[in-house]
């Protein structure tokens, strides 16, 4: 898959092709279903399939200090994308400027100059240009305009998470701040992930037996609410079993909150300064403080017990 940043990057002599565009953060189902149909409209015409999407989030730069947690940073999007069939992602790099473009500037200035569209692809709510004037109906007059047809795909998927509300980006992460991380995995079509750098932490986990990797995480990353969960730590392609805590470690009188995950029957592993990712599968507690360490262990050893257990049991049902 191609990637650009910029419409500079787009190639000068780039054909025609099928479009989408939106934030599309965390590629859940419903954004699935709008990607793919992108794809198949794409192949049917003999054309590539194209993503535009921005940086940083609009709502950051119409809102300073508004900026939404990410429940996936813009490289783990292109790699969920690319494994969709999409064939290039746009990269719209979203400034004050960038703000002010109106809507049929934009169909000019992206799609019609730039990216050729033949068609778009869009689900029912979308909005674009200054002050979100454009909508899929003005989208359709521009296309009669420019030879460029519009398909409205309704995203709106639901199931048990959020009891029955529409899958949404927003809903996501509603349902991670809340520490529903299964919620959240029926969404997203696998389970919420968090990325960063190991780095050196206070280490107590190794002086009590639990050696843990502290995840510096990427900014604005929509991290699970304090509390313990199962899950996996992936490092260069390997997902281990983990027992992951999430919060300040009030045993310690902690005050700066952390990702840590230990990897379950795994010993000597160095993982400082690497790159890792780790995956929620489910809550199991949530954060405490323990009359004595004594109770802290026996509590981390009933902890690594239950992710265990529970990670065999989602393991078992995948295979």
């Amino acid at each position: 898959m191609q990637r650009w940043r910029g419409l500079e990057d787009i190639p000068e002599d780039w054909g025609r092709s099928v479009v989408t565009i939106g934030s599309y953060d965390g590629v859940h189902r419903g954004h699935q279903l709008i990607i793919r149909h992108a794809v198949e409209r794409a192949r049917e015409l003999g054309v590539p399939a194209v993503v535009v999407t921005f940086d940083p989030h609009p709502s950051e730069v119409v809102r300073p200090g508004s900026h939404p947690p990410l429940l996936a940073p813009h490289h783990r999007r292109a790699d969920l994308m690319a494994e969709l069939g999409v064939d290039a992602l746009l990269i719209l790099p979203f400034t004050a400027e960038f703000s002010k473009l109106s809507p049929a500037d934009f169909v000019v200035k992206v799609l019609v100059d730039k990216l050729h569209a033949k068609a778009v692809v869009e689900g029912p709510n979308f909005r674009f240009g200054h002050r979100a004037a454009g909508n899929v109906e003005f989208l359709a007059e521009q296309g009669k305009v420019y030879d460029f047809d519009v398909e409205v795909i309704d995203l709106f998927v639901s199931g048990e998470a959020g009891g029955g509300e529409p899958f949404s980006s927003t809903l996501t992460r509603r349902l991670v701040a809340a520490g529903d991380v299964a919620g959240a995995a029926e969404i997203l079509g696998r389970p919420h992930r968090v990325e960063g750098v190991v780095v050196r932490g206070a280490q107590r986990g190794r002086e009590l037996g639990f050696p843990t990797a502290n995840v510096e995480t990427l900014p604005h990353t929509a991290i699970p609410a304090d509390g313990v969960y199962a899950g996996w730590l992936e490092v260069a392609g390997e997902a281990m079993p983990a027992a992951i805590s999430v919060g300040t470690n009030p045993q310690f009188d902690g005050t700066e909150r952390t990702v840590e995950a230990y990897a379950i029957d795994r010993v000597g592993l160095d993982l400082y300064g690497l790159h890792v990712a780790v995956d929620f599968l489910a809550f199991v507690r949530g954060q405490a403080k323990f009359d004595t360490l004594e109770a802290l262990l026996e509590r981390m050893a009933e902890d690594v017990k239950q992710c265990r257990e529970l990670i065999a049991a989602a393991d078992g049902s995948a295979s």
